[in-house]
């Protein structure tokens, strides 16, 4: 079988949520599958790294898939004409972007709805976007899967997309999320917040991740804080401006907020294991991969009560009001102070994160392709 695949997310040192999806899930298909043949479409030349197996064969597609005019050009035109030119028998594409002209089954991963949920993160034109084409591609598809049941259940209601051609496959953790030795948890403590203990938020500054509240809620907790604690920012400043600027400008206590932009996997995993806990408070979330990440580190968490994160983080994390920065301080504290409660929620999480890993992710997208493959 010849399995056409939009590897447009695989970037060399820029891969995000849905570009670590993309390249955790197809380096073990390709490799379990030696028998089919994968036709990768890139948009740019891609690194080497990005061919996992013989059986791979990359195709770079124009034009690169910079702004929404570009999406339509390459998923309507430049797709399908490789889709025919390769004999592909099934087309997948990880991101939930696929061409809606073409024949050929489809396999498509949506992550979540977050722009019909949350409409005040995107530009004009990608929002417009994304609420004209994403109901066609999700409807167009053949099969769909998603990363949770919240999300399989939002896009059923949200598309009326019947239940049973959604596949729920989650998402796995980065093998560099583990927990690290006290001499290196020292050492990154040392080096970024002069040895104080701290907080962690990890991923890209959007107003849905909702740092202007936990930035309030930070306030808060220090007000009462002995122990020098920091907050430690990791992820680019995609939506800075606004809200969350202003609410880091009007803290009392901005000096203890460290800014450290985007890091390496095997050093963020070396900064997750040395936080005293993840605070993720996240407004929409179709998975929340930072939460499992903690939970291979064996950090407490403090998350949202809404969306997919109940789902991810079991009886493993504390829960909390994403719109209330008292609720939020409140939980802060009681990580910050309660070293039983701490040890019970690693605990938990290390039960929790076992239903949870790429190797099943992978596994499960597979079955979903030959769910197509075999007409089912």
């Amino acid at each position: 079988m010849r399995i056409a695949v939009n590897t447009r997310l695989l970037l060399k040192d820029r891969l995000d949520g849905i570009g670590w999806f993309t390249f955790e899930t197809l380096r073990r298909i390709t490799v379990a599958h030696p028998e089919h043949e994968f036709i990768f479409f890139f948009d740019r030349k891609p690194a080497r790294e990005f061919i996992f197996a013989e059986n791979v064969t990359p195709v770079v597609l124009f034009p690169p898939t910079r702004h929404p005019l570009l999406w339509y050009l390459f998923f309507e035109f430049s797709v399908p004409y490789a889709i025919r030119k390769y004999s592909a028998d099934i087309f997948l594409s990880p991101d939930g972007w696929i061409p809606l002209k073409t024949t050929v089954p489809t396999l498509n991963v949506i992550h979540d709805l977050n722009f019909e949920h949350c409409t005040d993160f995107l530009k004009g034109s990608h929002q417009r976007y994304f609420k004209h084409f994403f109901p066609k591609y999700a409807r167009n598809a053949t099969r769909l899967a998603t990363v949770s049941e919240f999300s399989k259940n939002d896009i059923a209601r949200t598309y009326g997309v019947p239940q049973n051609k959604i596949e729920v496959v989650y998402d796995g953790a980065h093998s560099h999320y583990h927990p690290y030795p006290e001499d290196v948890k020292k050492s990154v403590r040392d080096r970024y917040t002069c040895g104080c203990p701290y907080f962690i938020f990890v991923g890209t500054i959007l107003k849905r991740k909702n740092l202007d509240t936990l930035f309030y809620a930070f306030d808060i907790f220090k007000d009462g804080d002995n122990a020098g604690t920091k907050l430690l920012v990791v992820g680019s400043r995609k939506w800075w401006k606004g809200d969350i600027e202003n609410a880091y400008l009007a803290m009392r206590h901005k000096t203890d907020v460290v800014f450290v932009g985007r890091v390496d996997a095997d050093v963020l995993g070396k900064m997750v294991s040395a936080a005293t806990a993840l605070a993720y408070v996240s407004y929409f979330e179709g998975f929340g991969i930072p939460v499992l990440e903690a939970f291979y580190a064996e950090t407490p968490v403090l998350t949202s009560n809404l969306t997919s994160l109940p789902e991810i983080a079991g009886d493993a994390a504390i829960l909390a009001n994403p719109y209330s920065a008292t609720d939020i301080a409140d939980a802060l504290h009681r990580l910050s102070t309660d070293k039983k409660l701490c040890e019970s929620l690693v605990e938990k999480g290390r039960v929790q994160r076992l239903k949870f890993s790429w190797d099943k992710t992978a596994n499960l997208l597979w079955d979903s392709l030959m769910k197509i493959a075999n007409k089912q």
